[in-house]
């Protein structure tokens, strides 16, 4: 009976949801009481440049991936290039409220922060999941909605706080960022090929804005000015946010943390080998030279 009660709450919260996204079209900003556990949340960082993602796991706490950081705290970071201080960051070095807060597992990216640290001096958004694909397209930024559905928030949760135990991977910005880390923990979806842009559509709309203008030049030649060329470049740029978003390609399969644990691992240790073998045959050529 608690089942069937948590499940209809969850089907109201979504369609309350896609109700409001109707109305925001560049992102859905919401308060604090307003998200439940299991909640994909991000906000907005360096003026709107880019967003940092995480899963709300309750109790004000939320876990999130980052770019690893030895000896210190992880903090979040988009582009690392430009990003690179707690201070721009909007983590402190220390949390005054809780003293888990900043938690990871040694030579792990992804992180347990409370809701402050992880806000920073931004605002909070909510991710929309199972959107109409009218609504996906009307969104003016990638990275804020995706139209494959949600797990259920026990799942999500579950997922979020295994991975906050047996890591991630390496943080990529384009390839495995946190809204990748996000959007694996919503859906359990993993592409099958390395595309180069991830799962996120934060990373699809920075290749889709460059891309779209570059495909749409030949279309630029037939249009009837500014406008018809601002068009056509529009056209492009939403074509291929929805042509990269999880819900739509056809490269993604469901795997289960075990499954991605175990990659993971085969990953690492094909790297290693690699590198051992990379080696050895560095060190043979030096013991031909010598002999020599």
């Amino acid at each position: 009976m608690e089942n069937g009660e948590e499940q209809g709450e969850w089907e109201c919260a979504r369609e309350r949801k896609t109700e409001r996204s109707e109305m925001g079209l560049l992102s859905n900003k919401v308060e604090r009481a307003e998200i439940k556990p299991g909640d994909h949340i991000y906000t907005w960082r360096a003026v709107y440049t880019y967003a940092h993602h995480g899963i709300y796991v309750g109790g004000n706490k939320v876990v999130h991936f980052t770019r690893k950081k030895d000896n210190s705290r992880a903090i979040d970071s988009f582009d690392s290039s430009s990003i690179s201080s707690s201070s721009s960051s909007g983590v402190p070095a220390v949390c005054p409220t809780f003293p888990d807060c900043g938690f990871h597992q040694p030579n792990s990216g992804v992180v347990l922060s409370c809701l402050d640290c992880f806000l920073g001096n931004g605002s909070l958004y909510s991710f929309e999941y199972g959107v109409p694909t009218s609504v996906f397209l009307a969104k003016v930024r990638g990275g804020t909605c995706t139209i494959a559905e949600s797990d259920s928030p026990d799942t999500v949760i579950n997922r979020a706080m295994h991975l906050l135990q047996n890591g991630f991977g390496n943080y990529d910005v384009f390839e495995n960022n946190c809204e990748d880390f996000a959007l694996y923990c919503k859906t359990g979806l993993l592409s099958l090929e390395e595309l180069g842009s991830g799962r996120s559509g934060q990373a699809s709309s920075l290749f889709g804005v460059p891309l779209s203008a570059l495909l749409s030049m030949p279309f630029k030649l037939l249009a009837a000015g500014p406008v018809g060329m601002a068009t056509v470049t529009a056209g492009m740029y939403c074509a291929n946010r929805y042509i990269t978003d999880i819900g739509v390609r056809k490269d993604v399969v469901k795997v289960s943390m075990e499954d991605l644990a175990s990659n993971i691992s085969v990953r690492h240790s094909r790297g290693t080998i690699t590198e051992n073998s990379s080696d050895a045959t560095t060190n043979a050529a030096s013991i031909e030279e010598e002999k020599r």
